[in-house]
């Protein structure tokens, strides 16, 4: 078990980190018409508007979270007030929060693609398994909440911090730092790698595209024909 722990914790995050940078990079270069999110919203609207803004800031604000939560050393929330305890404590309150809305939004689109032939027809395989993926994520996830509140010192937390720091700064000890967490957490773990990894050969590479400069663009000049 500790070679399989090592190997789904220490070598295959790099693996799969690996697949998503060099697999984004080259199909860009080699099939850039797929480079986009696919959007079906001329087939069928409704459900569309509601879904994806409920889906996309649910995910976004998850992801964001699970960053900035994993990532920062202990010494720095704990300058700024927060103990190990209340930061727990918050992220079960915006987990439960965020992922509650995702699980809205998702149940949406996944109904409408499911539910209307046209889209359903024009759905490809790996558009109905990510969905499904995410789905198991966003379930996992949300049952990790209520094993979180049996640990609400966040020991689980710093064991899952430790890991995740250890991992982006190629420290040795990764798969270690996890050996002795529930099992809930290691699935979690290992679905939200896999992501990743089938992250190049989805349509999620439109993530890549963010329009971020959306918001600060000139507005665009119509002029009425005469």
């Amino acid at each position: 078990m500790n070679h399989l722990n090592t190997l789904l914790f220490g070598y295959y995050p790099y693996v799969a980190l690996t697949v998503f940078l060099l697999g984004s990079l080259a199909r860009f270069e080699r099939d850039q018409f797929s480079w986009r999110s696919g959007s079906s919203q001329m087939l069928r609207s409704k459900d569309m508007r509601l879904g994806s803004n409920l889906f996309h800031m649910g995910i976004l604000m998850l992801f964001v979270g699970h960053t900035v939560g994993l990532l920062t050393p202990p010494a720095v929330y704990h300058a700024l007030g927060l103990s190990t305890s209340a930061k727990q404590v918050l992220a079960v309150v915006a987990g439960g929060l965020f992922g509650g809305i995702c699980a809205v939004g998702l149940f949406l689109l996944i109904r409408r693609r499911w539910t209307d032939p046209r889209i359903r027809a024009t759905s490809s395989r790996m558009d109905f398994f990510i969905l499904g993926l995410i789905a198991a994520q966003l379930a996992l996830g949300l049952l990790t909440l209520p094993v979180s509140l049996f640990h609400l010192d966040g020991s689980n937390m710093l064991l899952l911090a430790d890991w995740a720091q250890r991992i982006v700064t190629f420290r040795g000890g990764a798969a270690d730092a996890i050996l002795e967490v529930s099992f809930i957490f290691k699935l979690h773990i290992f679905l939200g790698t896999t992501l990743f990894l089938v992250f190049p050969f989805s349509r999620l590479v439109h993530i890549w595209s963010a329009p971020v400069a959306y918001v600060a663009r000139p507005y665009q000049v119509v002029r009425r024909r005469t």
